[in-house]
């Protein structure tokens, strides 16, 4: 039995050790965003601010990478995470989608710091920084109003939402 065991944990430690070698690709653009968020709609600095420390890492093309990245399977946990991210919402490549989606994205900006399910729980176990306060939440979602209000003031409502 001992052998047995002996075998696995060998077994494990290698397979641990050669998945290290196996990375995915850093979420890193460099360059101007010509399609970013504040380049359409204005963004004050201080929800700059908030959306750098609580968003940005999952929902732009440019993540900040904390030491644990380098360790497999936490860069691909990392990894599924941003690429989710960013096909929710990315602030980055905002204003190429079309204006429906970018409507809608704002409703549930609005809706999901209400209801507290942004940003992760998973990440601000780590991230404490980005735990949002209540003023915080309130300036996002003020933010985010006021976009739907440019785009209500500019566009049909029928090119922002679907009919039902």
């Amino acid at each position: 039995m001992k052998t047995v065991l002996k075998y696995i944990g060998l077994f494990l430690l290698a397979a641990l050790i050669i998945i290290q070698f196996f990375r995915p690709e850093r979420n890193r653009k460099e360059g101007d965003a010509v399609n970013h968020i504040n380049k359409v709609y204005s963004t004050p600095e201080d929800v700059t601010v908030i959306l750098k420390k609580a968003c940005y890492d999952c929902h732009s093309n440019n993540t900040r990478y904390p030491w644990y990245a380098n360790i497999q399977p936490a860069a691909w946990w990392m990894n599924d995470h941003i690429i989710e991210g960013k096909r929710e919402i990315n602030f980055d490549e905002y204003s190429s989608r079309p204006l429906r989606f970018q409507y809608k994205k704002m409703d549930e900006l609005i809706e999901q710091i209400k209801e507290n399910e942004m940003p992760l729980q998973s990440y601000t176990w780590i991230h404490k920084d980005a735990i949002l306060t209540e003023v915080e939440k309130n300036t996002l979602i003020n933010w985010a109003n006021t976009i739907r209000n440019t785009m209500e003031a500019n566009y049909p409502k029928d090119s922002l939402e679907r009919k039902k």
